[in-house]
């Protein structure tokens, strides 16, 4: 289809500097000497750890500061009479842009993206220099690692003075049913030529074949200089619906037609689908209740830092999707663009978060014990800055279909005084202006706080009332939301945040108190989470719940750790046991899993509780052919139904009202084998048996064929090995990698949390016997090979494709090692 306009990425041949230039910005500077780079990048996931870093335990102990960015281009005839623009996706933050040493635009957020107009100042048929300072230097500022730089991606857009502004589409789906869907389409269009124009605007729906499924127009007339919006309807017969399960996905051609000519074109995806929240019955979808399976994500990647390749992004949301997880809450502020496409093509559903901070820090001087300190944190700027922050952020983001909720605020210490439920209802009032299709809240840590509790006014104020860890004070450690539920019976009820299990994977702690990774025992650390689960899954007026996290992030911790371990995922997006407590609750598939691991030396004779997630009827344990008993659970335990004595399902004899099963077993090395079974039939078996000394490294790419795009990335994991195949659980070998061929290594990481190893090192130890390194293809087609090695042990090689047309990812079944 025509498009008449060009929008192209702008990522590669920037210069790149780590310190701060004095008029860095003049076109005639010199910077051969500053380092070539590509886009995304984030400067300070390069360095090192240091507990003296300003940034300190929120920022991963990494540095921050001050640096440059700049890029020399050409622009082409063609593009003389043309509007020229940079789209950044995210810069973080304090950041000033030039083009030829004239001062754009300056922009304080670091995670919502914005436009500069370059038309005015482009030197045509001669090279022009675009210059970006960043200024992360005020730390801290942040409760969470934010990263530094020009970490998401930059655009080049191309357009003519009559077109469709950025962001300048609206789509609704305002009546849907089994036959047929009302789509709206609000467009914007502006006129920057001197003269009137009367132009036709053309829009055009299509499936995902790129069938047309509806097609209309209407006539519109731009004064000289000037804007108009037109507001159309369409319907689509017999629609695809956009679920969690089936997310289809349209595209609506937007096009501005002038003398018979295309001058623009703007394509937006959407999803048909409809969306409620019940005060009695939760949260809808296509008019079908659905519980929200969610979790709480930072937009970190790991070794990658802020700068997160696509593929690593998918790779985590396929893993979240594997565990049953179906909706996201982006905390504390607007993810990437890349992230809420995948959302929508994965079937997620997202609350989008636009604040962390309002006009009160959150410095080390409130009630609770939080490592959090943001002196010179957003607050400072939330005056000036919020409302247009909030408009962004709703403008770019409100085609998504998977978005669900629009949330202004996360733990805001506003929520304990009026002037707060003012602010409240004025950044409610703009999300319902700009988007009258979704409702708003915000995430409340200190309902029933003492000694000072979230208003009244400011609860009222929300559509939804969100809930941070609602099990913190006094008796709703047991009663939960049922006292709010009995006060306020009309209210909107989600959780918003609420504590996972957490520790480190592979820690199993038998001393009390534990250790700072194991942070509880292994026998109790699921029970609080096992309470909350069962209260959210039992009682309907619950919408849901958003764990924190999903994933182990960087920051928000104390040396010696550098990153948080609250997920049931690792750093490196390796499942940990709590993992698979989720997914026997909120999958279909089927689960067995055993914990912790059979290699206890020295310890034998001793009591090792053995603990089984299953979604099985009933487990019996076995230890070297010996039976420790069949035990089972059963949730929702049944009551009886239709007559007396009748149950349906039929009623187990269980031991335990938990939601996993546990054995004492005095300890003697050999094969723990657990047999699953449902009514009576053997469905799973899973044995973990003693490992011997370490022998070989296993490579495991997630993939065999990448894309020769040079963003395009393999995650390899490494598996210490004894001689019999095991998986070595106490194995921390130093291995060593070698990239030759068409890629290279961007990170390394084994999920450790007071691990100090560089990401951007060649080695990486291993933790519990894994780690994982992360290769980026070139620009040229042909093989990556990859050689692991280790002193002492067996190496391995793996051989990965570059492909020059784009590949369809090769995702295997989730990696579990034996």
């Amino acid at each position: 289809m025509l498009t008449g306009r060009n929008k192209e990425i702008f990522d590669s041949g920037w210069m790149f500097v780590q310190e701060d230039i004095h008029e860095g910005q003049r076109p005639d500077l010199d910077d051969s000497g500053w380092r070539t780079i590509g886009l995304p990048h984030d400067w300070s996931i390069e360095g090192s750890f240091d507990e003296k870093h300003p940034a300190g335990g929120d920022g991963a102990y990494l540095p921050t500061g001050i640096g440059w960015y700049r890029k020399t281009f050409l622009i082409p005839d063609d593009y003389r009479a043309k509007k020229v623009y940079i789209i950044f996706d995210g810069i973080y933050m304090n950041s000033d842009v030039w083009v030829n040493g004239h001062h754009l635009c300056r922009h304080i957020n670091g995670y919502t993206g914005f436009i500069c107009d370059l038309t005015p100042y482009l030197n045509n048929s001669q090279s022009n220099t675009l210059a970006v300072r960043v200024d992360n230097s005020q730390q801290p500022n942040s409760r969470w690692y934010s990263g530094s730089g020009i970490y998401r991606h930059t655009w080049l857009l191309v357009a003519d003075k009559l077109h469709i502004p950025n962001w300048g589409t609206f789509v609704t789906t305002p009546e849907i049913s089994g036959q047929s869907a009302t789509v709206a389409i609000s467009t914007k269009v502006t006129n920057e030529h001197d003269e009137k124009r009367d132009v036709l605007l053309v829009t055009t729906i299509v499936d995902e074949h790129d069938a047309i499924v509806s097609q209309t127009n209407s006539r519109l007339y731009l004064e000289a200089n000037g804007k108009a919006e037109s507001n159309e309807q369409l319907y689509i017969q017999e629609p695809h619906l956009w679920t969690v399960d089936q997310p289809y996905l349209y595209k609506a051609y937007t096009q501005i037609q002038c003398n018979d000519h295309v001058i623009d074109t703007v394509e937006t995806l959407f999803g048909i689908r409809s969306i409620r929240f019940d005060c009695d019955n939760g949260f809808f979808l296509n008019d079908v209740s659905l519980k929200l399976n969610g979790v709480c994500l930072h937009h970190d990647g790991g070794c990658v830092g802020a700068s997160v390749p696509e593929r690593v992004l998918q790779r985590r949301l396929d893993i979240l999707k594997t565990m049953g997880c179906n909706a996201i809450r982006m905390s504390h502020n607007p993810p990437s663009p890349e992230m809420l496409d995948m959302c929508d093509r994965m079937g997620f559903l997202v609350m989008n978060e636009a604040f962390d901070e309002w006009t009160i820090s959150k410095e080390k001087n409130f009630t609770h014990d939080d490592p959090g300190d943001t002196r010179f944190g957003y607050y400072q700027h939330f005056p000036s800055c919020a409302e247009d922050d909030l408009i962004s952020m709703i403008h770019r983001d409100r085609n998504h279909p998977s978005i669900i909720l629009w949330s202004v605020g996360n733990e805001i210490r506003d929520q304990m005084t009026e002037e707060g439920a003012e602010t409240l209802k004025r950044l409610a009032d703009i999300c319902h202006r700009e988007d009258p299709t979704r409702l708003v809240t915000s995430a409340c840590d200190c309902i029933e706080a003492q000694p000072v509790a979230t208003t009244e006014s400011f609860l009222t104020a929300l559509d939804v009332v969100g809930y941070n860890y609602i099990d913190r004070w006094g008796t709703r450690r047991e009663t939960l939301y049922a006292d709010d539920r009995h006060r306020n019976p009309e209210r909107i009820i989600i959780g918003s945040e609420n504590a996972a299990i957490y520790g480190a994977r592979g820690e199993y702690e038998l001393n009390n108190p534990p250790s700072h990774l194991a942070r509880r025992n292994y026998r109790s650390n699921m029970l609080q989470a096992e309470h909350l689960w069962k209260f959210t899954r039992m009682h309907d007026y619950v919408a849901g719940d958003f764990m924190w996290t999903g994933i182990d992030y960087l920051g928000e911790a104390r040396w010696p750790d550098k990153n948080a371990s609250f997920a049931p995922i690792d750093t490196c997006g390796f499942p940990k046991d709590a993992y698979y407590f989720y997914q026997s609750q909120w999958s279909q598939s089927d689960v067995l899993h055993l914990f912790p691991h059979w290699t206890w030396s020295g310890k034998e004779g001793t009591v090792i509780p053995v603990l089984c997630y299953t979604n099985c009827d009933s487990v019996e344990l076995f230890v070297n052919g010996k039976s420790y008993g069949q035990k089972s659970y059963q949730f929702p335990y049944p009551g009886m139904s239709g007559n007396y004595g009748h149950y349906d399902p039929l009623r187990l004899q269980t031991v335990t009202s938990d939601l996993h099963l546990s054995w004492d077993v005095i300890y003697e090395p050999g094969v723990l084998r657990a047999v699953g079974k449902r009514q009576g039939n053997i469905v799973s078996v899973k044995e973990i048996r003693t490992a011997g000394l370490p022998n070989r490294i296993e490579l495991i790419p997630d993939r065999e064929a990448i894309t020769a795009d040079g963003r395009d990335v393999v995650h390899v994991v490494v598996s210490i090995k004894d001689e019999d195949g095991n998986t070595v659980p106490d194995a921390e070998s130093l291995v060593s990698f070698v990239i030759e061929g068409e890629g290279r290594l961007i990170g390394v990481d084994n999920g450790k949390p007071d691990s100090h190893e560089s990401f951007k090192a060649t080695e990486r130890h291993a933790f519990h016997g894994l780690c994982m390194a992360i290769v980026q293809s070139s620009s040229s087609s042909g093989e990556i090979r990859i050689t692991a090695a280790s002193s002492g042990i067996r190496p391995d090689t793996v051989s990965i494709r570059t492909l020059a047309e784009s590949s369809e990812p090769l995702i295997p079944a989730l990696f579990s090692p034996k």
